[in-house]
């Protein structure tokens, strides 16, 4: 890492994230100013406005360019999305326990008098809340379902045709949106005057962001003219002539290639609250232009690393701030970019590249949170691709995440994918799937649904024992139940309505998503949103599969073995001893003994048929249950339109324990859940082979994305032998048709260290779920869940 970059990667660390009112501002005029026009056209005018005066600046030493806040690791305001969170918890943003941001008395005087008064019952949230049933939000409320986040920040989760803009330009989208307008101009049909209304705000959006462009090649020039390094004059000159070019025009160097590539990331950023915004096959699309300049002597390795290291710089800069109701679902600043390595060509051939390399190279160096880097491999992958990947992930910091081909490629055909477009896959987010330039809005971007919390309610006849509500009437108290089957099926009967309630919750969030806040800068950038005429939210994408984020099957599977095992088969307990122990949280000498025999019950992770089988079973019938639901793009043109399975949970298993009581696996109140597929802290003593064995017994070709964390011993990975021993495991968790696994590689004596003396380890980074975050930024909650996980060896 030269001497720059490593300076600019201080500052961002070491500067504390603040609010910034600029956004919001800007919007708040140009909605005033556009008070008569269609949405979709307000909220173009309203993008164009901020890009056109949102101050920007260039850093010393800064060859990629592109701020999305007045200052670095500022958070913009949306306040189009929800207000009251501001207004109620503003004086706290400080103090958090987690992500705690900076508000300078200014701001928040803006923010309160000027911004939030206009906005008060016109946003996302109260439009979504309001129109909610009181059932689908009571189950919120209880626990169950965790859906707030997407009515408060919006949709994000998608990978936008990067490619094509390096390949065409902007000023390529613009023709052909004025080439659909031309057609459209005679006709009066209410859909066709939609269309336009959407074409005109292609032309607006598209527009606008060029002119952002040339904002920066103006502000280097003026910044050459005043500098007397020469060196400095040089880059600025440069990055002058690269910002007049793109993104409107074709990429020629790869120096033009990155530059457009992040011009246009940050533009749908600035446009929308969402997160999970993800960069594709970075080192697919942006090889050729390395290779051309290499070829050519423009660029050599050292240059196309800083260049890259630089990229990283600026996608570590993005933050945004949310309501803590939503952030505690995801600490430690995640923004989930995702940049996805490897892989295979459209016709199965390996794709791994020179860039594949450096790209591993720029997490070494940089050793950041952000972005996310996903390496996709297969049995053609070199076996030196996967030896790099392990070198990297011996670091510590929990990347790159490594996901299978093996089963992800055939999970996408199965669910009607073409063939060329599912070997083109990268992932979005922590570790969702997708067809990069196609596929709409969160793929896995859907509410939590807490299958523990349901289990629960099972066995208290429906009701809830903290709230005492009873949305759906169940079957029986644990006392009533006669047989396994019969609890099983009361567990269904109320996961049946629950899976209702989940997919009705997203459904009164879309509409509000696509009545309040159409995206159509994103929109214009995925296929084939210009050629029918619509946004992504009208059914513009070629592809809308979403998927819901199920939580907590692994206790369930353990609390179902553990009734299945010691009530019902083996009688050590009976159900009346297991419901007052579960009552009484396992309190005393009676309690702490009953708890004592359901942790004895075999539990998941340890490559046992029957407890792995039961939570196969569960996935399985969710994913029967949600199969005849559509989303509200049914009809309207894309392929799919229904829903699927994911275990990604982010840093959710913490929150989503909270409000569910003592279960029969053994868990106290309170305490967290497992995450994503992952064993339940403890639990999983035969090794990670046992563990990768229970799970891929689960359903894996129906979802759309799978989460294993595993925590490895820094000592497992200290020699090259060690190193190919975890290249063998990931050869072994391919041949089993493996999703994705992710790996913590730390001690515990260091993480107790950082929560002690955390002003020593600012840059200390780990694994939390599907990202990484700095470990002293989390709070203590989710700290101990990661130091508590099961440390393994090789």
């Amino acid at each position: 890492m030269s001497k720059t970059v490593a300076g600019l990667r201080t500052n961002l660390l070491y500067t504390m994230p603040s609010v910034c009112v600029e956004r919001a501002r800007l919007v708040t005029e140009a909605y005033k100013m556009h008070e008569s026009d269609p949405i979709v056209l307000r909220r173009a005018h309203a993008l164009a406005h901020v890009l056109r005066n949102m101050t920007i600046y260039i850093q010393a030493g800064e060859i990629i360019v592109g701020n999305q806040a007045s200052t670095p690791r500022a958070a913009p305001i949306f306040p189009e999305y929800s207000i009251d969170w501001i207004s109620s918890e503003i004086d706290e943003f400080s103090q958090r326990p987690a992500d705690q941001f900076v508000v300078s008395p200014e701001v928040k005087r803006e923010l309160l008098e000027d911004v939030l008064p206009y906005w008060q019952g016109r946003t996302l949230y109260e439009r979504a809340r309001s129109s909610m049933p009181p059932e689908v939000w009571t189950a919120q409320e209880i626990g169950v379902i965790s859906g707030r986040g997407n009515i408060t920040s919006g949709d994000g989760h998608i990978i936008v045709d990067i490619p094509r803009v390096l390949a065409e330009g902007l000023e390529s989208v613009i023709s052909r949106a004025e080439r659909k307008l031309e057609i459209l101009h005679k006709t009066t049909h209410m859909n066709d005057m939609r269309s336009k209304a959407f074409l005109e705000g292609v032309l607006i959006t598209c527009r606008a962001a060029i002119h952002f462009a040339q904002r920066y090649a103006e502000k280097a020039e003026q910044l050459a003219a005043a500098t007397d390094d020469k060196q400095w004059r040089a880059e600025l000159l440069q990055t002058a002539e690269v910002c007049r070019r793109v993104p409107q025009k074709p990429a020629r160097s790869f120096q033009e290639a990155v530059q457009s590539a992040w011009f246009i990331h940050l533009i749908t950023q600035i446009e929308s609250n969402g997160h999970s915004f993800s960069l594709g096959r970075l080192d697919q699309y942006a090889f050729p232009y390395y290779r051309t300049d290499l070829e050519s002597g423009h660029i050599d390795r050292s240059r196309a690393l800083e260049l890259l290291e630089q990229l990283w710089l600026k996608l570590f800069s993005v933050i945004k701030i949310r309501p803590w109701s939503h952030t505690r679902f995801g600490i430690g600043y995640p923004t989930y970019q995702n940049v996805t390595i490897g892989g295979q060509t459209p016709d199965g051939k390996d794709a791994t590249n020179e860039l594949s390399y450096i790209i591993l190279e720029t997490i070494r160096k940089t050793r950041l949170t952000q972005p996310n880097v996903s390496a996709r491999y297969h049995s053609g992958t070199p076996d030196r691709f996967l030896f790099e990947c392990a070198r990297t992930i011996k670091l510590g910091f929990g990347m790159p995440a490594m996901k299978n081909d093996e089963i992800i490629i055939p999970a996408l055909l199965e669910k009607g994918v073409h063939s060329d477009d599912a070997h083109n896959y990268a992932i979005v987010g922590c570790v969702e799937a997708a067809v990069p330039g196609k596929w709409g809005y969160r793929n896995t971007g859907m509410a939590f649904i807490n299958l523990l919390k349901i289990l629960e309610l099972t066995y208290n006849d429906g009701s809830d024992p903290v709230t005492g509500n009873r949305l759906c009437p169940g079957r029986g108290k644990l006392t009533d139940f006669k047989t396994f089957e019969e609890l099983f099926a009361a567990f269904h009967h109320q996961l049946a309505y629950y899976s209702w309630s989940h997919v009705s919750f997203d459904t009164y969030g879309d509409l509000a998503l696509e009545e309040l806040v159409p995206d159509t800068f994103c929109s214009a950038l995925v296929d084939d949103c210009i050629g029918r005429g619509k946004t992504i939210k009208e059914g513009g994408a070629v592809y809308d599969i979403v998927s819901g984020l199920q939580s907590g099957v692994t206790n369930v599977a353990n609390a179902l073995m553990a009734l299945k095992k010691i009530v019902f088969e083996d009688h050590s307990l009976t159900a009346e001893q297991v419901r007052s122990a579960l009552a009484s949280n396992f309190s005393g000498m009676e309690g702490e003994k009953v708890r004592q025999i359901l942790l004895s019950a075999p539990k998941y992770g340890n490559d046992m048929e029957e407890v792995d089988g039961l939570a196969a079973r569960v996935l399985n019938d969710y994913l029967e249950i949600i199969k005849p639901y559509r989303t509200t793009r049914d009809g309207r043109g894309p392929i799919g339109c229904n829903y699927a399975g994911s275990t990604s949970n982010i840093s959710a298993n913490v929150p989503l324990g909270q409000p569910v009581c003592a279960t029969p696996d053994g868990r106290r109140a309170g305490e967290p859940i497992a995450e994503g597929v992952s064993n339940y802290h403890g639990t999983d003593t035969c090794g990670p082979t046992a563990v990768m064995r229970s799970a891929t017994r689960l359903p894996t070709i129906k979802m759309l994305a799978q989460l294993l964390n595993l925590r490895l011993s820094p000592s497992t990975l200290s020699t090259d032998a060690g190193l190919w021993k975890l290249v063998s495991l990931l050869r072994g968790f391919q041949a089993l048709k493996g999703w994705h696994v992710q790996f913590n590689v730390i001690d515990t004596k260091t993480l107790l260290a950082a929560q002690k003396n955390p002003e020593q380890y600012k840059d200390l980074v780990v694994r939390v779920a599907g990202y990484s975050a700095l470990y002293v930024t989390l709070d203590k909650a989710t700290q101990d869940d990661i130091i508590q996980r099961t440390t393994h060896e090789l």
